[in-house]
């Protein structure tokens, strides 16, 4: 079963979203048959990057509040991550347009690496302050997940995958999608924002359900399971 998440990197909540859907994965007894596939969404595509102005100053500026208000209100968003085991450090956080990094998402993607990518793009800009609209920078974040470099190189170069970005944030519009974190689980279940972990467990189990009742397959693989008996005689 497929769930797709639309998210931006520069997205708060998207991070901490991310934590509470694995949680909730971690309980889930048939968490090896779903499949994520991570869908990119712009808050602000035509942001500039300023490496010289924290997102903290961003925010005064774009928001009209003072710096002392720009700090109480992030720091509920600090409370909130440091809950997931996420460090936020939104003093130092570089203002930098996500374009480039959704592009080399989509390349990752296509290598299987989507998920290593998303993760480590969101640990790059929300706890090491890193710049991720620098080719260098971008490169080297790549690398570590197993991406080759020629191919990182090319895809940052050039405009490749720049139409799957597009695609994907013109069916988030299709689909009614609003803000981010926004999580589609099999088609049919929604949920959006970063949701308490219960919220994830009640619609996984939901959507379970009816994908085991569209696909028959599944439901005779988990009864084979339940019907066995193990090497000292006890049967289930």
């Amino acid at each position: 079963m497929k769930i797709e998440i639309w998210s931006d990197i520069m997205c708060p909540f998207c991070y901490i979203g991310k934590r509470r859907l694995e949680s909730a994965l971690n309980n889930f007894e048939y968490k090896d048959h779903i499949k994520i596939e991570w869908k990119s969404f712009l808050l602000n595509p035509d942001m500039v990057t300023d490496t010289n102005k924290s997102t903290l100053e961003y925010l005064s500026e774009t928001k009209g509040w003072s710096i002392e208000q720009t700090r109480q209100i992030t720091k509920q968003v600090i409370e909130m991550a440091k809950e997931e085991g996420l460090e936020y450090r939104m003093d130092t956080t570089v203002v930098a347009n996500a374009k480039k990094a959704h592009r080399l998402l989509h390349l990752a993607k296509s290598l299987d690496k989507g998920d290593e990518m998303k993760e480590r793009l969101l640990k790059a800009y929300f706890t090491e302050s890193k710049n991720i609209d620098d080719n260098p920078t971008l490169i080297a974040l790549a690398l570590e997940v197993g991406l080759e470099e020629e191919k990182v190189i090319k895809c940052l170069e050039s405009k490749e995958f720049e139409s799957d970005v597009n695609n994907d944030i013109k069916e988030a519009m299709q689909l009614g999608v609003r803000g981010v974190p926004f999580f589609v689980l099999d088609r049919k279940y929604g949920i959006s924002g970063a949701q308490p972990v219960e919220a994830f467990d009640q619609t996984l189990q939901k959507a379970w359900t009816d994908f085991v009742k569209e696909n028959p397959i599944i439901q005779i693989t988990q009864d084979s399971q339940r019907m066995a008996c193990d090497v000292d005689g006890n049967c289930d």
